[in-house]
């Protein structure tokens, strides 16, 4: 099998207007930035995270904690005969009892990632609330779990895959669609 590129839907300047755009509705929402934290879900969610509260700290002067979820130990499509799963390490200096916390992630594809990451901060605590931002939703869910905050909805087939390729981990910013051969 070997993935070949099909498109590209998103170059560096679409994702930071998106992103830009993004962090505007997450203070809309929220009205303002009281107990708001923003929680990268790893690898990719986290420079999006990152970025997401500079995009927040230029609107509004105030720059939410951000914090790094690994949801490695909580995923339920792991084969039980499978390989360990490669586990990195949470870092979320901050309580989330009581916080408005922002999930971010690159893709949200069948909601089991999502659905890892609500277990994850559950286990720490108690939050206020918690919303999803996603750069990219591609459909195709297989649990009932929505974005609050989406940067762009592809369909995409069961065949295609999106790949995210952000500078702090790829050395580049885009977004392509990629069909699986």
């Amino acid at each position: 099998m070997a993935l070949v590129k099909k498109a590209q839907i998103m170059d560096a300047e679409g994702i930071r207007r998106i992103l830009t755009r993004i962090a505007h509705e997450i203070i809309e929402s929220n009205k303002g930035t009281d107990n708001l934290v923003l929680i990268g879900i790893r690898t990719r969610g986290v420079p999006l995270a990152k970025r997401l509260g500079e995009k927040i700290f230029e609107i509004e002067g105030v720059s939410p904690p951000i914090g790094e979820l690994d949801i490695s130990l909580y995923r339920d499509d792991l084969s039980p005969v499978a390989d360990q799963p490669i586990i990195n390490k949470t870092e979320i200096p901050f309580s989330v009892a009581n916080k408005k916390i922002i999930l971010v992630d690159d893709v949200i594809y069948t909601g089991r990632t999502v659905r890892a990451a609500l277990d994850g901060i559950i286990d720490l605590g108690r939050p206020i609330a918690i919303q999803l931002a996603v750069l990219v939703d591609r459909g195709h869910r297989e649990l009932p779990i929505r974005a609050d905050f989406v940067g762009k909805n592809v369909p995409t087939s069961k065949q295609e895959l999106i790949s995210v390729c952000l500078t702090e981990t790829d050395g580049e910013d885009s977004v392509y669609i990629n069909v699986d051969l």
